[in-house]
């Protein structure tokens, strides 16, 4: 059979995290590959009072179609949480989604035609650079410190690139290296887009999960054009299988992402929404957030407590201060894909660092995830990982 597939077929690629996930649901593998949030901390007898308040007292409509910009209520508290990042807006300007995933795959269906460029940091988030390339983009990789994305070097490229369409950057516990933006960065960021006339996709899946340090305004906060769109999520902070999502814009620029949704999915899961509205009105969110960052504390500080430990002083990592992720540097000639052979072997799994670089290259770096496993997994899997690097480094 020889159909005849869209161009767009050619550009995309199964996400090497979701191939990985497959390996790593084995039992006997430790995993720090996904992004996977501590199940253990998911409030299921919470959820089965939820459930059964909203079948309840409103099962009919609860299973029913509902508007595609989301439940009025839920909408209203989610635009009342946006507060925290430093935002004053209504639910007029929220639109929820199936996870912010699908605000990616909207923006680069409303903003990108073939050939455009979009601005991101090195290294970026595999998810977005999967949704945009749907749209046959190119991609722009800026440099990038523990502030962020350097933004000297985003305005000597936009001086120099033609067809640049839009910015993706996330500043808070950044995926894939942990890092946060300075609050100057944020500042500048919105300052050079005003400029250059550009939107600024900031996806803040972590914001939420501070576990030292100064808490930092989100982009949005600087936005005086209404040219940034802010992309939130309940899958970190509550219960990823939900799939709640929100995207938070201006108007004119809401309505887009509307009218693609409408052509996407009509809307979002009825009940999914009820349900996380009802238990926001009966339960504390913020507290059940507390405990995720204590336990996710405690688990960054065990893992890089082993690391400093067992790993040669030729590996470089990041020190989150929040978020699910550390970010590792090794000597150039080490080639991580190949190295996650040898960890697999031993039932240890993390995620190569190159598929975070849209242009390639960086083969040298991997992410490592320490939300999901357990403490004592914890030590056993970076002990093993640090054996692993040695026995590469010393070939």
């Amino acid at each position: 059979m020889a159909l005849k597939f869209a161009n767009r077929m050619d550009k995309i690629r199964a996400s090497e995290i979701r191939e990985l996930l497959k390996l790593t649901v084995r039992p006997e593998v430790i995993s720090f590959a996904g992004g996977l949030p501590a199940p253990e901390l998911f409030p299921i007898e919470e959820m089965k009072k939820v459930s059964q308040k909203v079948l309840e007292e409103n099962g009919e409509q609860a299973l029913q179609y509902s508007p595609t910009e989301g439940f009025p209520p839920l909408r209203e508290k989610i635009a009342k949480r946006m507060e925290q990042a430093g935002v004053k807006t209504t639910a007029e300007n929220i639109l929820i989604t199936n996870g912010s995933q699908q605000g990616l795959d909207f923006s680069g269906k409303i903003f990108l035609n073939p050939g455009d460029v979009v601005i991101v940091e090195s290294p970026s988030y595999l998810g977005a650079i999967n949704a945009f390339k749907a749209y046959e983009c190119k991609f722009l990789e800026i440099p990038t410190d523990d502030d962020g994305m350097i933004m000297e070097e985003l305005e000597k490229a936009l001086e120099t690139t033609e067809n640049v369409k839009m910015i993706y950057v996330i500043p808070d516990f950044q995926n894939p290296s942990g890092r946060t933006w300075s609050f100057e960065r944020r500042k500048k960021l919105v300052e050079i887009a005003n400029k250059f006339n550009l939107p600024i996709i900031e996806d803040n899946p972590y914001g939420e999960l501070r576990f030292e340090g100064e808490k930092i305004p989100s982009i949005k906060s600087f936005d005086t054009e209404g040219r940034v769109i802010y992309l939130g999520t309940f899958s970190k902070t509550f219960c990823p299988g939900l799939r709640i999502g929100w995207v938070c814009a201006e108007e004119e620029v809401l309505n887009k992402y509307i009218l693609v949704k409408q052509g996407a999915d009509l809307q979002s899961n009825s009940m999914s929404q009820r349900e996380l509205d009802a238990f926001l009105e009966v339960y504390d969110l913020d507290k059940h957030i507390e405990k995720i960052k204590k336990l996710y504390k405690n688990r960054r500080d065990l893992m890089l407590k082993t690391m400093k430990e067992h790993f040669p002083p030729e590996v470089k990592y990041t020190h989150p201060e929040g978020g699910l992720f550390t970010w590792a540097e090794l000597p150039e000639h080490i080639n991580t894909r190949e190295l996650m052979k040898k960890a697999l072997e031993r039932n240890v799994a993390f995620v190569p660092g190159g598929s975070f670089f849209p242009n390639g290259g960086h083969e040298n770096t991997m992410r490592i995830n320490y939300s999901n496993m357990s403490e004592d997994k914890i030590v056993e899997g970076i002990k093993i990982l640090a054996e692993v690097i040695k026995e590469a480094l010393n070939k």
